[in-house]
């Protein structure tokens, strides 16, 4: 794999050398962005005028700074981009460990995990990691423990042909989030981190956490319409779907009611006319009722293919019984998913009553049958 190391920078010079140095000690392979410096800046990269370096004469965020760099990576043939921050809060000594993430992970985006909960980590950089890994969570259903970490290594090929939205630091959000809707897989590295007393940041807590907070709103409701359901259709596969579904029926964490209520409340938002909210809402009020959510969500999905043509075609079928001339099916072939936006009221009103129908059966189903298992269980003891 051949790998690059990328170092944004803006008005770091007080530790720049250092970084520079750090780096230079692992690999030659380094591109340096100026963005836009106003302090010393300038004259610390004259001493490295050997390195591959990209200038702006006036700040264009630290997003910007990484796209331009990934696109020279891109053009110079390199299969990774390794970013490390330059105000030194990176141990340039864990450059190895990435390296070897890379080699034991080729095509994952390795990210350099922190120990947010170690002594000296501030407070708001603790609070802020937190926000941002449940946001992850909520717009990919992946979990990192660290999803703020600057140092990273991007798989180019992935990257390649992508068009970007950002350009300051809510970027490196946008990039792992839209990575993991392309199905990138990734692998966390744990890394060692510092913050020094006299550590230069640009964050600006009220504008950019509006503009991550806007950010996250977009990704969020996107998931939900599209993303999201695409990633689990990918992803699906009946043994795996099974034998989650097994683990959550023997773990014993939850009554046979409770499970019995969780299959049935899934399945009936999974056929509930609310499309794109489906999961959310499924979510929420099993949050709420305290049921298996886990149980819940993978119920919640019968409304995937293979499932979602007879879905429709017993939807349209329920609702025909209240209308005087509804559209009549011959077979499953003759409908899709233009049918239902000319025939939306029969649709609605039948798939309302068959979400009903199928929550209330799977309900009945799984209570009886976990009722049986349970008796022949206690008989054989």
């Amino acid at each position: 794999m051949s790998c690059c190391v990328v170092v944004p920078t803006y008005n770091n010079a007080a530790t720049l050398t250092m970084v520079l140095r750090g780096v230079e000690a692992h690999t030659k392979d380094i591109i340096v962005v100026n963005d836009g410096s106003t302090d010393q800046t300038n004259e610390v990269l004259n001493e490295f005028g050997h390195l591959d370096q990209i200038g702006f004469s006036e700040n264009q965020g630290k997003g910007q700074a990484l796209r331009s760099a990934f696109t020279r990576a891109i053009e110079l043939g390199y299969n990774y981009a390794i970013t490390i921050d330059s105000d030194g809060q990176h141990s340039t000594d864990d450059l190895p460990l990435m390296f070897e993430a890379i080699r034991s992970n080729p095509g994952k985006l390795i990210m350099g995990s922190r120990t947010m909960k170690a002594e000296g980590i501030p407070k708001k950089s603790s609070f802020g990691n937190q926000f941002s890994n449940f946001w992850f969570w909520a717009e990919t259903g992946l979990r990192l423990s660290d999803t703020q970490t600057g140092f990273r290594a991007y798989p180019l090929n992935s990257i390649k042909g992508m068009k970007w939205f950002t350009k300051r630091f809510e970027f490196e959000i946008e990039a792992i989030v839209r990575l993991a809707w392309r199905n990138v897989k990734f692998v966390e590295q744990p890394i060692s981190v510092a913050y020094e007393e006299d550590r230069v940041s640009h964050f600006r807590p009220f504008q950019d956490f509006a503009r991550i907070s806007v950010l996250n709103t977009v990704l969020f409701t996107s998931a939900l319409l599209f993303f999201l359901p695409r990633l689990w259709i990918w992803n699906f596969s009946f043994s795996g779907f099974w034998h989650q579904i097994k683990n959550e029926f023997t773990s014993g964490s939850h009554s046979p009611i409770k499970l019995a209520a969780s299959v049935g409340l899934g399945l009936f938002f999974g056929i509930f006319p609310i499309w794109g909210f489906q999961m959310a809402a499924a979510f929420a009020l099993a949050s709420i009722m305290r049921l298996n959510r886990v149980v819940v969500l993978l119920s919640s999905n019968i409304s995937i293919p293979p499932f979602l043509p007879f879905v429709i075609y017993f939807s349209f079928q329920l609702g025909s019984v209240f209308f005087t001339k509804p559209v009549e099916f011959l077979n499953l072939d003759s409908i899709d998913l233009s049918t239902i936006h000319i025939h939306l009221s029969q649709y609605l009103v039948g798939a309302v009553l068959l979400s009903i129908l199928t929550g209330v059966f799977g309900f009945f189903v799984v209570l009886s049958t976990l009722k049986f298992f349970n008796f022949r269980k206690r008989k054989s003891l």
